[in-house]
């Protein structure tokens, strides 16, 4: 039992490399700033098409920037970003359809 203890016992200490740190900082300062301004528009904008479109954009920012820094997306080969932007832009393009059509559905009944 104690040579087991006596060989883990040798761990050895990585430095904090500074830059890495800075890097996740200044990310989530940028997630935070949008944030913060969902929250100023959330509350001062009346409620409507405009205050849904401020919201969906933000995502997407968000969004798009979770995916190219934590996925690394933003190091790869365009036709990958592609193969996952134009999908992503025809199920937004079906959310504001379906969100139309009940809408007038709705107005309908």
């Amino acid at each position: 039992m104690a040579h087991l203890l006596e060989e883990t016992s040798h761990v050895q200490a990585i430095p904090a490399d500074r830059a890495k740190i800075m890097k996740l900082w200044k990310i989530a300062g940028v997630l935070l700033v949008v944030t913060i301004i969902e929250f100023i528009f959330a509350f001062t904008m009346p409620r409507g098409w405009l205050l849904i479109a401020v919201f969906v954009s933000l995502t997407i920012v968000k969004a798009f920037y979770i995916v190219s820094e934590f996925m690394h997306l933003k190091h790869e080969t365009k036709v990958l970003i592609w193969s996952i932007i134009v999908p992503m832009i025809f199920v937004i393009w079906l959310l504001v359809a379906l969100i139309n059509e009940g809408g007038a559905i709705l107005q309908v009944r």
